[in-house]
């Protein structure tokens, strides 16, 4: 069984995963020969132990987004790694998202502004995918009339599963990023602004500049990881409050609950379902002897339905706690825009209850989850509330 192919993207996994941590944790796909781990302490093991499990991918001649990615922060272990995310933690500190609030509150604003008289629309389409977008874009430098691509790429991308080939559609989007990223990289050279691309070229790691493929495997990942994490969070936070009897009431009428409301919706919902491993030499994980080379899937969205880690782990409980889920990683790797897509999300949330009074997903509403292994979020979110 290929549990990557069987019922495909769909938008309940959540009992398949448990299937697979009951009858079989750690299974090798014999079409593949990926390893796929579904329980919490071996996912945990798998994203954490950078000396066993490895994060370099696309082997020797990386094709389609393994070009964009072979230099990147999530593809490299240490010592580079630990050069390569010092040179960005400083954007992403506390206190640095924290100065981006007035600018995420006022797109939020605006986004919704022009939909509150209305009374029904997709959210996805109207706020989820367009306010991170535009964060990340302005925080990249990146020119207004790019952004419409840059989030045609990322749906792209997120759409491969890594452990399989890259289709003709994927090389060319990375050969279109590629060529648009050398261009801009070359225009902040000659012209340095206020944004990240700029700060990155002007840093060094031990009197070194930064290599070419290192700058695009920067510019990529915060492409893909400073706008789909965020929508899916934003997405999946309204559906699930929307199908928690009484929740969105008891938010609405105490808003210090979102923080640990967001928490549990990337629990509950994880908006990166599945991270991707080589083993650096043979090990044993659960029971099964795993040879070096192998490739391993680490399962986040089964991890965080685990049994053996969360009580009534197919609830959906804004006051569960403690709740170390998995979502954002573990180790070395932790997602470094973690903060930044909590104020997001916890903004946009804070937006749609003040401004979108009695919200609830519309009648008709037919969900269908976005085509991708990786991630777990919407197509389209169609709701209604009470317009203005």
């Amino acid at each position: 069984m290929d549990v990557t192919q069987a019922a495909e993207y769909p938008l309940d996994p959540f009992p398949r995963y448990e299937q697979m941590r009951a009858a079989a944790p750690v299974f090798q796909d014999g079409q593949s020969g990926s390893w796929h781990v579904f329980r919490y302490d071996d996912v945990q093991r798998v994203l954490s132990e950078h000396a066993t499990f490895s994060s370099r991918m696309g082997g020797e001649n990386p094709s389609g987004s393994g070009q964009l990615f072979a230099s990147s922060l999530i593809t490299a272990d240490p010592p580079r790694h630990r050069q390569l995310r010092s040179l960005v933690t400083q954007a992403f500190t506390p206190k640095a998202v924290d100065a981006l609030a007035p600018r995420i509150a006022g797109l939020t604003d605006e986004l919704l502004e022009g939909i509150a008289a209305r009374g029904s629309g997709d959210l996805i389409k109207e706020l989820a995918y367009p306010l991170p977008v535009i964060v990340i874009s302005e925080l990249m430098g990146i020119p207004a009339e790019d952004r419409e691509r840059f989030k045609q790429w990322s749906d792209v991308i997120v759409s491969q599963t890594r452990t399989g080939p890259a289709s003709d559609g994927q090389d060319a989007t990375a050969s279109e990023m590629i060529e648009y990223f050398l261009a801009l990289i070359d225009q902040r050279r000659s012209r340095p602004g206020r944004d990240l691309i700029s700060s990155l070229l002007s840093a060094e790691i031990d009197g070194q500049k930064l290599t070419v493929p290192e700058l695009l495997g920067f510019c990529s990942l915060l492409l893909v990881a400073g706008n789909e994490t965020t929508t899916n969070l934003i997405g999946n936070a309204v559906l699930c409050l929307s199908e928690s009897p009484g929740s969105l009431e008891r938010v609405l009428k105490e808003p210090a609950l979102l923080p640990q409301t967001l928490e549990e919706v990337l629990r509950f919902r994880s908006p990166v379902q599945s991270m991707y491993r080589v083993t650096v030499a043979e090990t044993i994980l659960g029971d099964q002897r795993i040879p070096a080379g192998a490739p391993v899937v680490a399962w986040i969205g089964s991890a965080n339905r685990d049994g053996q880690q969360f009580e009534r782990p197919a609830e959906f409980d804004i006051d569960r706690h403690p709740n170390r889920h998995l979502a954002f990683g573990h180790g070395i790797h932790f997602c470094l825009g973690a903060p930044l897509a909590r104020l997001e999300a916890r903004i946009a949330l804070e937006a749609l209850l003040a401004r979108l009074p009695g919200l609830s997903l519309a009648h008709e509403a037919q969900l269908e989850r976005m085509e991708s292994t990786i991630v777990y979020g919407l197509k389209a979110l169609p709701v209604r509330w009470q317009p203005a």
